[in-house]
């Protein structure tokens, strides 16, 4: 670790920081319907829209209705983007002759890029073509993270109210997340990204000479505006196989700053957006305290465990400190234009979102450098999380901290105001409960079933860490993998897709019933024995509460896969 690694995480923290807050206090306005400085071009688009689909905007929905409105729309996007998958052969804008994707790899990337996973099985370039870039992944990159934002939108309008039936209009909250914050945003980070020489054309492929005289084929195509949504979206899926490691993803040090920038400022903005909605301030900075806490810890540990290097690789007498002439530290699998600094933080951000792009190969990380990711996967990615789905993750984990702090002092818990009973509990522990139910059920089944057991390709400890994050990312709706880890297979194509639709709908259905019965509670004014949840004290035990729900389920797991592995590294070195 140097000193211009820490300044580069500096630099990050104030970045962000200073644009989540403007970006929270516009999407407040926005999500309350109140007037903005884009009303004047967005509204009557906005309402444009209403009228054409039939949309009443000022009737709302009960839970239930919200719930299902969010089931049907993602099963008829899936549908939607499974059909063009298997018709792209016969589709236009397939200049490399893309022939129709395998049923069960079409199945797959569907269900994979409708719970905004972007799990990918394949190589962007040599397997989808222009079209089914565009009219497939880029727009459900836009549908799958609004359809997130609205869920957070409903749990926090719950909060605000007093004994109603309803949650909102998902249809409306869908819309305006669409038009007036991830449309405009990724317009603008779009033509960013091509000024920095990200391309966005319909061009066909370039066959270039190499020095060496053979012929090299380089893809072309409309890579911008898939990379600009992809990161503030949370979706992650690359354009490219190589993903943001790819010169044509992310080709310099600003865009890569730019690109962690943007996988983070809406989750982060809606923690600021948060605390107007609820009007109390405090509350949002509590929750964005204990997130950037996390994040912090994540990339201080993985920068470390990637700048001490790899104990069996270099010895005694092998200098691993980085200088002006050499890195030092553990290379592999990095972009040299990165470096470790700028791997470590990419590394930890998209996994404590539920972003899965990557600039460097996770798999080629040391042990404890690739635990890092794995666990913030565990975690349930509410270290900022997915746009909309990291904050009412964390939410849910309120719930639960403030239920333990009731038990402690021997009072009904409360949480803004509202009273967290049974219901709400029992909601929150059956959200909590979906990762590891199938994270180490399906990753059990990876490791010993003769059908999945051939995707993994290393022994040992680092086969059984590949496996347990292919399902950690499928769960927590992710896609970032360990590269060893074949997963285009009949097996894990379906497996892995049904990680990702439980994942997905498995949280949000309890969520959304937290968000019917807190909207039909009354508010309760404090009182001298509620506890204040706006504290450091609150903020040390959330996030102590967070790590042990993780730690206590996985642990046994991560003891025999990156742990017992660097153990092992370490314990080879000495010899």
């Amino acid at each position: 670790m140097n000193a211009a690694g820490i300044l580069q995480i500096v630099i990050l923290f104030i970045a962000l920081t200073a644009l989540a807050v403007p970006l929270g206090f516009y999407m407040a306005r926005v999500f309350q319907g109140e007037s903005t400085f884009a009303s004047v071009i967005l509204g009557p688009i906005e309402r444009g829209i209403y009228k054409i689909c039939g949309i009443k905007p000022d009737q709302e929905q009960h839970w239930t209705a919200y719930a299902f409105a969010v089931l049907m729309i993602s099963l008829a996007g899936m549908l939607i983007m499974y059909a063009i998958m298997r018709l792209q052969n016969l589709l236009p804008l397939n200049p490399a002759g893309e022939a129709a994707v395998a049923p069960d790899l079409a199945f797959n990337t569907a269900a994979s890029f409708t719970t905004n996973t972007n799990w990918q099985n394949y190589g962007g370039e040599s397997t989808m073509s222009y079209l089914t870039q565009m009219l497939g992944m880029t727009v459900h990159n836009f549908t799958s993270a609004a359809t997130g934002m609205a869920i957070a939108v409903a749990l926090i309008r719950a909060f605000t109210r007093r004994s109603v039936k309803t949650i909102g209009n998902f249809y409306v909250d869908m819309i305006r997340s669409f038009l007036y914050v991830l449309l405009p945003l990724a317009v603008v980070f779009a033509i960013v990204l091509v000024w920095q020489g990200i391309p966005q054309n319909f061009d066909p492929y370039v066959t270039a000479t190499t020095l060496e005289g053979g012929n090299q084929i380089i893809a072309q195509g409309p890579v911008a505006s898939q990379e600009a949504i992809k990161l503030l979206g949370t979706n992650g899926g690359g354009f490219f196989n190589a993903n943001s490691a790819h010169p044509y993803e992310n080709p310099t040090a600003l865009t890569n700053l730019l690109e962690v920038i943007g996988l983070l400022v809406i989750s982060a903005g809606l923690v600021v957006a948060f605390g107007r909605m609820i009007r109390d301030n405090r509350q949002a900075r509590a929750i964005y305290a204990a997130m950037a806490l996390m994040l912090a810890v994540g990339i201080g540990v993985c920068y470390w465990a990637e700048a001490a290097g790899n104990p069996a690789v270099y010895g005694p007498s092998v200098d691993v400190a980085s200088s002006d002439q050499a890195p030092g530290g553990n290379m592999e699998g990095k972009e040299v234009r990165f470096g470790i600094a700028n791997s470590a933080i990419f590394a930890a951000a998209t996994t404590g979102t539920s972003t899965g792009a990557v600039n460097a190969m996770h798999d080629s990380f040391t042990p404890i450098g690739g635990m890092v990711p794995m666990v913030n996967l565990m975690l349930g990615e509410v270290i900022f999380g997915g746009v909309g789905v990291g904050l009412h993750g964390m939410i849910i984990f309120v719930i639960i901290t403030v239920f333990i702090a009731g038990l402690m002092v021997g009072r009904t818990p409360e949480y803004l105001g509202k009273k967290m009973e049974s219901k709400e509990v029992k909601l929150a522990v059956l959200s909590i409960i979906v990762f590891p139910l199938s994270v180490l059920c399906l990753g059990a089944l990876a490791v010993v079933l003769p059908a999945a057991i051939p995707a993994i390709t290393a022994a040992g400890p680092h086969g059984l860490s590949e496996a347990i994050y292919a399902y950690a990312s499928a769960t927590a709706n992710n896609g970032s993998a360990f590269g060893g880890f074949s997963g285009n297979t009949l097996y894990h194509n379906s497996a892995l897709a049904l990680a990702m639709l439980f994942g997905r709908f498995a949280v949000i259905v309890p969520t959304l019933a937290i968000a019917g019965a807190l909207a039909a509670k009354k508010i309760v004014p404090p009182s001298a024995g509620t506890f204040p949840t706006h504290g450091w004290l609150f903020v040390g035990l959330l996030i102590s509460v967070i790590v042990v729900v993780g730690g206590l389920t996985f642990f046994p797991v991560l003891a025999l896969g990156p742990i017992v592995e660097q153990l092992s590294l370490a314990a080879g070195s000495l010899f």
